[in-house]
């Protein structure tokens, strides 16, 4: 059966084509967090250590893990171990087409860390607030599609007040502050801000409503307070949204008939617009 895809006024019915509703429900999918993520008995973890070990017993500048432990045992790799704290000397972090799905906190003790480059790492939808410690890191290279929050589609952010995100160990040291403490002592929070020359979406776990205050402001187009994530939060319109608002603001300017428009001219201004969202939409996928 064909499907009309357009009205009685000539304007195409974006309902009635095929897919259109799923693309955008997947847009605004909100994914769980999972925990326990690694195997640490395996033998990629246990090459992984001892290359950490490495790197920082000989003050290595560069940290490439795929380049050691090839692409077979690097794909059995989720997080990286907290022992990335010992790479001191470390100033350029190469993660490249990594399988992560998280980093540990411990990245912020990375002193000397200037670029960091996750680029395809598609699992890596966050990273934690403690990055923001690495004061010399001014360059990266991240697939920022795949981040919670990102402004060109808005991946909604995981809720934090059910499911909480936990990293090994029974406690976690406050973001801020670094007073350590229990999980059910912990507040979290995402916050998306500037690292590097990408903004991303962090988790802060803080101590106290007055750790929570120092939490920096996020840039213009993103969440401007910290937050639990979750269906109810509702984020600022997305690169999509933008345009189709721009498109029906253009199309309100515009859809005044006059007399000197054909019927068929009229008809096409009013579907350009839509018509033009539709495209956008199908191309980026």
């Amino acid at each position: 059966m064909k499907i009309p895809l357009k009205s009685s006024h000539g304007r195409i019915l974006m309902d009635n084509i095929p897919n259109i509703n799923f693309i955008i429900t997947m847009n605004q999918k909100i994914q769980k967090i999972e925990n326990d993520v690694q195997d640490r008995n395996s033998a990629a973890w246990k090459k992984l250590c001892g290359y950490i070990d490495k790197v920082a017993q000989e003050e290595r500048e560069e940290f490439s893990p795929l380049e050691k432990l090839g692409q077979e045992l690097f794909s059995q790799i989720y997080t990286l171990p907290e022992s990335i704290s010992k790479l001191k000397k470390v100033k350029k972090l190469w993660l490249y087409g990594s399988n992560l799905k998280r980093i540990p906190p411990e990245i912020g003790q990375m002193e000397s860390l200037e670029y960091f480059d996750p680029y395809t790492s598609y699992n890596l939808h966050w990273l934690p607030y403690e990055i923001t410690r690495c004061k010399n890191l001014k360059d990266s290279r991240v697939s920022t599609r795949v981040l919670y929050g990102n402004y060109k589609n808005k991946m909604g952010f995981p809720d934090l007040t059910n499911n909480p995100v936990r990293y090994s160990g029974e406690t976690v040291n406050c973001s801020i502050c670094n007073k350590s403490m229990s999980y059910e002592e912990t507040n979290q929070a995402w916050i998306s801000l500037t690292v590097g020359t990408d903004i991303l979406p962090l988790l802060a776990n803080v101590c106290s409503t007055k750790c929570k205050d120092k939490l920096p402001k996020p840039p213009k187009g993103y969440i401007q307070f910290p937050h639990k994530g979750g269906s109810v939060l509702k984020q600022l319109p997305d690169e999509d949204e933008m345009f189709e608002l721009e498109m029906v603001k253009q199309d309100g300017e515009s859809n005044v008939p006059t007399e000197s428009m054909t019927e068929d001219n009229k008809a096409s201004r009013n579907e350009a617009p839509v018509l033009l969202k539709l495209i956008r939409k199908l191309w980026e996928k």
